[in-house]
């Protein structure tokens, strides 16, 4: 079924009710641009900035995010049955639930430019453990990335377009930064679950080992993990050793925000963001 196309007349007219004593009316022209979809929004945000009616203005507000966090569903879904899971596609759709006029592309070039500064810096033929003290140089003295340890809850955190910027994470944003930088570098380097901290592990047949990101990449053992599910008393699982799924990472990263959001009080945002984690964890 083909979108009806209206004239940009007959669209300021709908727009023009917004306003109406009439909620019916008004309904019926939320549901009628609404059907219109996400196409219809840059219409409504130039109607936004022509207005002087505040009523009109704080109606506009919420259908654009009606409409932008429709197309976020859509596109997470997209993700969620793609082949690959993309890990910087996801982390981007989460992104724009907070800036939803964040570009894609914007975002590859960071990154890109990012993993370009630790590939100068790489040398043929290093062991393991070189190729990860030279990421680590790169990453947290060159780059001067660091973890948030003021703000640990900010929603900020779990932006990548934010940590990109500050230069300041939590652990998986952080490790999200090192793990796209490792996966291009071709890397064996993959995410690992654990309670209350994401890791990363460095998985051969030959070599394993663990890297925190939140502790300027510090290099650390299965034994290590094993003391540290001791200390929080802790059934030891194989999940906790084991590398997680691009899908995983980014649940994790929702489950930060959902925290992050309750602790501010902001329900609403909490209630959409769990919206979209039942989008992944659903069948």
């Amino acid at each position: 079924m083909t979108k009806e196309k209206l004239t940009d007349k007959e669209l300021h007219a709908l727009v023009s009710l917004l306003d109406d004593t009439d909620q019916e009316v008004k309904n019926h022209v939320w549901e009628k641009l609404a059907s219109f979809g996400h196409e219809v929004i840059p219409f409504l945000e130039k109607k936004w900035e022509e207005s002087f009616n505040p009523e009109i203005q704080k109606e506009i507000e919420e259908l654009v995010h009606t409409l932008q966090f429709s197309q976020l569903k859509e596109r997470l879904k997209e993700w969620k049955n793609s082949e690959e899971q993309d890990l910087l596609t996801g982390l981007w759709i989460l992104n724009t639930y907070q800036y939803p006029d964040l570009d894609f592309e914007k975002l590859n070039a960071d990154m890109h430019q990012i993993y370009f500064d630790v590939w100068t810096a790489f040398k043929n033929d290093l062991m393991p453990y070189e190729q990860v003290r030279i990421i680590n140089s790169v990453l947290f003295n060159q780059l001067k990335f660091s973890a948030n340890t003021k703000n640990f809850h900010s929603p900020a955190n779990s932006m990548l377009s934010s940590v990109l910027e500050t230069k300041k994470g939590n652990p998986i944003s952080l490790c999200g930064i090192y793990l796209l930088v490792g996966q291009k570098l071709g890397l064996p380097i993959y995410g690992v679950n654990l309670p209350n901290l994401f890791v990363l592990t460095y998985k051969t047949k030959d070599v394993s080992f663990y890297i925190n990101a939140f502790n300027k990449g510090l290099i650390f053992s299965k034994q290590d993990i094993n003391n540290y599910l001791e200390h929080l008393k802790i059934e030891s699982r194989d999940a906790f050793f084991q590398p997680c799924s691009h899908k995983d990472i980014v649940i994790r990263s929702m489950r930060n925000l959902i925290v992050a959001f309750e602790k501010l009080g902001e329900v609403e945002k909490v209630n959409e963001v769990k919206e979209l984690l039942e989008i992944l964890e659903g069948d």
